[in-house]
């Protein structure tokens, strides 16, 4: 995984503040200019920087507009986004106003130089506690995942909430060491987030830990997610077994008791939940439902998707879960 960074933004061309320089030298995080607008939304798009830090002097418009951006998206709301002022200008509001924009903090060209550091060091440290990123995929964790769900609640649309799981992902893990295993595991996440994030800018991917993910997204949208999704990961996961395994389908492992047995290649379970036909009041209730439909899904063979259409309350048991549509092997059944 590449060392992340501390990107740097300013329209006029300045340097980064002295106390961003010697706060990211001292934590070896490089300090990365960005060329432009253009270059910061792609390097904010492609891995999330430690913290974006942004020149919000006269002319700030820029720098707020940026901002904006960043915090309006679920996918890139999770970097924090320090703000400074070189110089005076913009009124006695300027550090308000870059507030409003959605900063996590200002830094002044009026305070001391142990105040900006602290201000820096807390904004980041509240970013880590706050988010949970995973350390590996650098996607939000379990806090930020129940935040996303509980605003949708709140918000009142329709959504769905996909729980995805890798199959066989121990036995992979065991055949080819935990390395490896970081390494597919990593790759899900940039197939989740990439893909999620095309077909549905809405949406929301979180990483709970080890091969489980969340991905939320609007009801009109969640199925085509599935879809791609499943289809991108059954071409790039054999590319991470040997050549033998590849052409076999398999390989061969063995139980606690020594016995061996065929270990299929990976394959991918979603289970889905939405609110189409249900009504839910607290997060806990999805997650149980969610939970259960990934518990489902992999008592399939093959990559698949499974939606839960019961109708009734959150907690009405009346039927089991229905296979909805099915993706094997990259190609769409029913």
């Amino acid at each position: 995984m590449s060392q992340r960074v501390i990107l740097h933004y300013s329209p006029h061309g300045r340097p980064a503040p002295e106390v961003v320089r010697l706060y990211a030298a001292e934590r070896d995080f490089p300090v990365v200019d960005a060329s432009g607008e253009e270059d910061l939304a792609a390097r904010v798009g492609r891995a999330y920087p430690a913290a974006l830090v942004l020149d919000a002097s006269p002319d700030a418009e820029v720098a707020l507009r940026v901002c904006a951006a960043i915090k309006g998206e679920a996918f890139t709301s999770v970097v924090p986004v320090i703000m400074y002022l070189a110089c005076n200008g913009g009124g006695d509001d300027a550090a308000a106003v870059a507030l409003e924009a959605g900063a996590d903090e200002v830094l002044g060209y009026a305070l001391s130089e142990r105040e900006c550091e602290l201000r820096l060091r807390m904004a980041l440290r509240r970013a880590e506690r706050d988010v949970s990123v995973h350390p590996t995929t650098l996607l939000p964790g379990t806090v930020q995942i129940e935040r996303d769900i509980a605003e949708r609640l709140r918000s009142g649309e329709k959504f769905a909430v996909c729980y995805a799981d890798l199959d066989h992902f121990k036995e992979f893990n065991d055949r080819y060491g935990y390395n490896n295993g970081d390494r597919v595991i990593l790759i899900l996440s940039r197939i989740l987030r990439d893909v999620v994030r095309a077909h549905s800018q809405g949406s929301f991917v979180g990483h709970i830990g080890g091969d489980d993910f969340i991905f939320n997204a609007p009801l009109a949208e969640f199925r085509s997610c599935c879809e791609e999704v499943i289809s991108v990961f059954s071409e790039l996961i054999p590319l991470h077994y040997a050549e033998e395994d590849q052409r076999r389908g398999f390989f061969v492992g063995k139980d606690r008791r020594g016995e061996e047995y065929e270990v299929p290649l990976m394959t991918l379970s979603i289970g889905v939940v939405t609110n189409e036909h249900r009504s839910f009041v607290h997060t806990a209730q999805i997650s149980e439902l969610a939970t259960e439909m990934k518990a489902y899904a992999k008592t399939f063979s093959g990559s698949i998707y499974v939606v839960d259409r019961r109708h009734g309350g959150p907690w009405d048991p009346a039927a089991p879960g229905e296979e909805d549509n099915r993706t094997d092997a990259g190609s769409q059944g029913s």
